[in-house]
């Protein structure tokens, strides 16, 4: 039951009102009570003659108003708590009425908190004091520290900090972002707004390299994913590399095994050949021939062209066998630099992820039977019984997951086999079933590796927003641009897996503080203090 009350002035709320309002209160929560007790004895009603009771349904927390002022903006279910507890007043105003009733006496205070943010240009002119010293060259007085960035300019710190979050953070584009600088009085022309955005980023570019070589070294496995991204008027692709504890996007020309190598590598290519060198080029059923030219001594070089320059120098160009051997090698370069050959990497399948460890992701794994189109009801029927056995399988494997016991391994092994294993009568579903049977191992990777999540979700949630950037922008026309598009949607990605505000983060280091640690010392404590990160494989 609920009542609309005409809005009640302060002046009017007279001891009376009050008290008549409380007694408004309590019979409302009385026919409240009431009618939830008739509802209950209604359903147990329905039940003794054998039908449904109501089903309970939930308002959607999505079109559902709060109930009052205090719960707006609160997510249901999420404990409440002060608004205001945690924030940083920076003002405090003290008010009081012009002019106090007669007889008034002062009592105290009541806090009222407004959030408010301050968005204007803010010019100034430093007046540098200049010195001539007798004999020597004149002296010019420094500026204060934080005033200017650590690229040096005309624009403040603040403003380059602003920049680079709408266009990296609110995904503003630079026509938009030129127009809404104008709009708050900043005299800044398209060249120079391009210049801030794409020109000495290198301490940025850096420190991405840092978070690819240290979350590869300090993680177990790492999810991949790629998509679309043109650049210069060109198709080309963008690689998303990444965990719980970082995210590394990449944009390249093309999409294959070698590519991906490289970009695990970062910008320094590293080969080295050494066991699991060796063991690729086995399963790739590399010429013995070719082998034993280049196993005649441990070999590591860094560079393309060094290594170009010894397969040359082997007589190794065979378009095949250079291809074959440069994976292997940049395989045994990761290896030499600290990744470790038992990384699991989980992908969608394509067979250009499938290196070290590979593990495959179970709903794109089902996805082709989602697709189908049954011809009659029985082929209906079929599809719909084997999606059903495949995600039961799936449910059975996620609690295992969550609590490994090695004596389901067997049980749940005998379940897949027996799942793919079936021969239902319909082409396109056998197909289905045949693709998965082929990758088992793949698949059932949670057995032994229990941290490995059964999904690729979230490399494909990190790469989405990447996906947004490309329709809202389309492509890029220069490297620096491109460059930077990669740089910055890594850095704030993972400044969201660490706990670190973007904003926060470029504050500092636009700066020079140094005051937020480097993003590759956050990954390494994240890593220490989450178990699952290093998580031991299920003996066998």
């Amino acid at each position: 039951m609920k009542i609309e009350l005409p809005e009640i002035w302060p002046e009017e709320r007279t001891p009376l009102v009050e008290a008549l309002l409380g007694i408004i209160q309590q019979l409302a929560d009385r026919v409240a009570e009431l009618e939830e007790t008739n509802r209950h004895m209604r359903d147990q009603v329905a039940v003794l003659q054998g039908q449904q009771p109501r089903p309970t349904i939930r308002p959607s927390i999505l079109s559902t108003p709060p109930t009052d002022a205090s719960d707006a903006g609160r997510r249901r279910g999420k404990p409440t708590r002060p608004k205001t507890a945690e924030l940083t007043i920076h003002d405090t105003v003290t008010l009081h009425l012009p002019e106090p009733p007669v007889g008034a006496t002062l009592r105290g205070y009541e806090a009222y908190v407004v959030q408010e943010l301050r968005i204007h240009n803010h010019n100034t002119r430093y007046l540098r004091a200049r010195y001539e010293v007798p004999g020597g060259p004149s002296v010019l007085a420094p500026f204060p520290a934080g005033v200017l960035p650590v690229e040096g300019g005309h624009f403040g710190p603040n403003l380059i900090a602003y920049i680079l979050d709408q266009y990296h953070q609110a995904q503003v584009t630079e026509p938009l972002l030129l127009e809404q600088l104008w709009e708050y009085g900043i005299d800044i022309s398209a060249g120079q707004l391009h210049r801030l955005l794409t020109e000495n980023k290198e301490p940025f570019h850096q420190e991405k390299v840092e978070v690819l070589a240290t979350g590869l070294a300090e993680s177990s496995y790492v999810g991949t994913d790629d998509t679309g991204a043109r650049h210069q008027g060109q198709n080309g692709y963008c690689t998303a590399i990444g965990n719980d504890l970082f995210a590394v996007f990449e944009s390249t020309d093309s999409k294959s095994r070698l590519n991906f190598l490289q970009v695990l590598q970062g910008p320094q290519r590293d080969y080295a050949i050494n066991e699991t060198t060796l063991a690729y080029w086995e399963r790739q059923k590399l010429a013995v021939a070719v082998v034993a030219r280049l196993n005649q001594e441990p070999y590591a070089c860094v560079g393309e062209a060094a290594w170009q320059a010894r397969l040359t120098a082997l007589a190794i160009t065979d378009e095949r066998h250079v291809r074959i051997v440069s994976e292997g090698a940049l395989l045994g370069g990761l290896v030499a630099r600290g990744v470790s050959p038992e990384l699991v990497v989980l992908s969608d399948g394509a067979p250009q992820f499938v290196v070290f460890v590979h593990a495959s992701c179970w709903i794109h794994a089902e996805r082709p039977l989602a697709k189908l189109v049954p011809h009659h009801e029985a082929h209906r029927a079929v599809i719909e019984q084997v999606r059903t056995k495949i995600w039961d399988l799936y449910q059975d494997l996620r609690r295992y997951r969550e609590q490994p016991e090695e004596a389901q391994r067997p049980v749940l092994a005998a379940r897949f086999d027996a799942l793919v294993g079936q021969r239902t009568g319909y082409p396109n579903i056998d197909g289905v079933l045949k693709e998965m049977r082929e990758h088992k191992a793949d698949l059932l990777r949670v057995l032994e590796r229990p941290e490995v999540p059964l999904h690729n979700n979230g490399t494909e949630s990190d790469i989405r927003e990447f996906v947004k950037r490309r329709k809202i922008s389309g492509g890029t026309r220069s490297a620096a641009g491109r460059r930077c598009r990669d740089t910055f949607a890594s850095l704030k990605k993972t400044c969201r897996k660490l706990g670190v505000r973007f904003w926060d983060y470029l504050q500092d280091r636009v700066r020079g503080l140094g005051q937020i640690p480097r993003l590759a010392e956050l990954i390494r404590q994240k890593a220490r203090q989450t178990p699952i990160a290093n998580v031991e494989a299920v003996p066998g």
